[in-house]
Parts: structure tokens; sequence; C-alpha cells
């Protein structure tokens, strides 16, 4: 078994790295979701199989480790949504 990641930084690449393969295989759900302000239901299973995997490389005592999943997400699919019209700008 490979060792878990115990630095936050790398945990934190680690993590987009993760949302970022989300974003690219889900383009449709990522906009239709950026669009009618449903996100989070729209890619509910991929995120949190994301999340999975992500538990599976970091360890589970590293602080903060669900908070930089959750900075990922915002960082890496949020933000870079931010050029799809949507009511939610």
């Amino acid at each position: 078994m490979p060792r878990l990641v115990d630095n936050p930084n790398l945990a934190f690449r680690l993590a987009r790295a993760i949302v970022s393969d989300i974003a690219l295989y889900n383009q449709e759900k990522v906009a239709s979701g950026i669009k009618n302000d449903n996100i989070f239901d729209v890619l509910a299973e991929e995120l949190e199989e994301g999340r999975e995997h992500f538990h599976t490389r970091v360890a589970e005592d590293l602080a903060g480790r669900d908070q930089l999943y959750d900075r990922a997400i915002v960082d890496v699919m949020i933000k870079q949504a931010g050029k799809i019209e949507s009511a939610i700008w």
C-alpha cells in the first residue's frame, strides 16, 4: 500500500487533481449545474466518489482534510466555471 499523504500542500494538490478530472470528464454537467444553480446536486455522485478516493490517499489525521477537498471544488470547478452565464453570478 502506498504511503498516505500527510502534507497539507500535497493533499491540496491531490484534491485539485481529482476535482479537475471530475470537471474535465463532466463538462456538460458542470455547465448545466452552474446555469441551473444545482451543481452540487448534479455532480453529487462524482464529487462523493472523488472525496472517497481522496480519503484513501490522505492521512486521516491530517488537519482540515475535508476542507482541502471542499476548497479544491471551489478553486477548480466553481471559479473556472465563472465564464458560464448564470443567475448565481
